[in-house]
């Protein structure tokens, strides 16, 4: 078994599950409240595993990586909440912890600011070719390029961003694309009020037109069954061939298989990804490409955000179990005033 128990708790301590590193401050304050089982080692369970694990816990504290369902909760009867250390929360079957009669939480707006800042690093790494420039550097081949020759990339002043997803993230994106000098576009299920669209500079199209006009491709929304492959091989069929695409979202939005074949046949410039299917593992096609920039889903990974994260994860855990309402409850149905 990975996890281990502190020993020093006594075990009239509620019992609680930290299911991937945090910082050692943090876990520390928790072994003050709680008897903690920590996974220090930060080895990703399998479901077996984490179904093991979450026996006899009232509470855990959990990453994009435990996969919470049914099968995980069936020996969890003492649970009580399941925090995510995230904003999304995809990796929950929110209906089946509500079933469960389980608090989910996440970790809302801590981030908002550091994942736009990486958004938009992450999209002038593509469309400038940095890191492939830093490879050709690193290889000793600068004397192979010219003026008129490669590493040749593409514009963002006065180039047109269309963000699909337009919340707190997607509209930070938009407010630094302005100060670009960029024409700003954007998809979503609903329209912005007139106040924030005019903040972000932004106006409203269909995501056909969008995808169709823009030269660079922001993808920012939540996954759900409705977005999964939302951008496939019809939709990349219709962007500009010199057009870049940028998910800082989720994967499963992307079909990464189509994506890695348009890119192969030069159908859109470049992508910057952050975010894959099956993750940790990479379309082995996209591992081989030198016009796609490949991150390890890492857009809201600064010290001070990471900290803030799971301080709130912790906030949410707390209250639950204090009988409170968590600051970022997903579903409010479970819980009784």
């Amino acid at each position: 078994m990975n996890t281990t128990t502190n020993t020093r708790a006594s075990n009239q301590k509620p019992k609680i599950l930290v299911a991937r590193a945090i910082f050692p401050e943090a876990l520390a304050k928790l072994e003050e409240s709680f008897e903690v089982r920590s996974n220090q080692e930060d080895r990703i369970f399998s479901p077996e595993e984490l179904q093991k694990e979450l026996s006899g816990v009232v509470g855990a504290l959990v990453a994009g990586s435990e996969r919470i369902d049914a099968n995980a909760l069936v020996n969890a009867q003492d649970l009580k909440i399941v925090a995510n250390i995230s904003v999304g929360y995809n990796n929950f079957d929110v209906p089946a912890i509500t079933a469960a009669g389980v608090m989910a939480a996440n970790t809302p707006d801590v981030l908002t600011d550091t994942t736009a800042d990486f958004g938009f690093a992450l999209l002038m790494a593509t469309a400038r070719r940095i890191t492939e420039a830093e490879h050709w550097v690193r290889a000793g081949h600068w004397d192979k390029w010219s003026i008129v020759n490669n590493p040749l990339g593409m514009d963002l002043h006065h180039s047109t961003v269309g963000i699909i997803g337009m919340g707190r993230i997607g509209q930070g994106i938009a407010k630094r694309a302005l100060g670009f000098g960029m024409n700003v576009i954007y998809h979503n299920r609903s329209h912005l009020s007139d106040g924030d669209e005019k903040a972000c500079g932004a106006r409203y199209v269909s995501k056909e037109e969008l995808l169709r006009t823009a030269d660079h491709v922001v993808l920012v929304m939540s996954y759900s069954a409705e977005s999964h492959h939302m951008i496939g091989a019809k939709e990349i069929a219709i962007m500009k061939s010199t057009a870049t695409l940028i998910n800082i979202a989720r994967g499963g939005i992307v079909d990464d298989a189509a994506l890695a074949q348009a890119l192969k046949e030069n159908k859109i410039f470049a992508a910057g990804l952050d975010v894959f299917e099956g993750e940790p593992k990479v379309h082995p096609d996209l591992l081989n490409l030198s016009n796609v920039v490949l991150a390890p889903h890492i857009a809201s990974a600064t010290e001070k955000t990471r900290r803030a994260m799971v301080a709130l994860a912790i906030d949410n855990l707390r209250a639950a179990l204090d009988g409170k309402k968590p600051p970022s409850l997903i579903n409010s149905a479970v819980y009784k005033d």
